[in-house]
């Protein structure tokens, strides 16, 4: 049987191109799930290679789904091996129970994580940069305006949570975190 694995790192991230990826190149069953792959707790994947019997075919994507770190990748290979289960990466293709198959899976399993470890350290150094200028802001940026905010305020003193909420979109959670935080603010003066 061919199984396929997809995987995302966090919710608002789309399976769809793997799982068409996946149907198209013939997968029987798919298992797909949102975990980070710094995560080694992902449930469904290890569900899954239990389930993995001689004359499998497991199939990915992409390397990166199926471990991030060169060691991980190359211990869930030696075990898929060991049990008789083919492996296939759609973008490097069948990965061989042979000397040579291994060396490539190996190599490629390297770069990944090598790959990824760039990535974090960029991301770190181009933080530490944006943390030197006066108006860092750590976070994503605010949904509304200032100015929208305070016409909210306004409007709350006259009308419910749910009223405000409806006639201008603002939630009542942060309606009532920047009522509390006007009230800080008062209180500081």
């Amino acid at each position: 049987m061919k199984y396929g694995y997809a995987r995302v790192s966090t919710a608002t991230q789309n399976l769809k191109s793997q799982m068409e990826a996946l149907r198209a190149s013939g997968c029987d069953a798919i298992r797909s799930e949102h975990f980070t792959g710094t995560n080694t707790d992902r449930p469904k994947f290890k569900k899954l290679l239990s389930e993995l019997k001689e004359g499998d075919t497991l199939v990915v994507t992409k390397l990166d789904r199926f471990a991030r770190s060169a060691g991980s990748a190359i211990d869930t290979i030696k075990m898929l091996f060991d049990k008789g289960v083919k492996v296939h990466v759609l973008n490097i293709g069948l990965i061989e129970n042979t000397a040579s198959g291994r060396l490539i899976f190996n190599i490629m399993s390297s770069f990944a994580e090598f790959e990824r470890d760039m990535i974090v350290e960029r991301t770190q150094e181009g933080k530490a940069i944006a943390k030197q200028r006066d108006d860092f802001r750590e976070g994503r940026p605010n949904k509304y305006s200032k100015k929208q905010i305070e016409h909210a305020l306004e409007l709350l003193e006259s009308n419910s949570y749910k009223q405000v909420e409806s006639m201008i979109g603002i939630s009542k959670s942060t309606l009532i975190r920047a009522k509390k935080a006007k009230e800080a603010d008062r209180a500081k003066k």
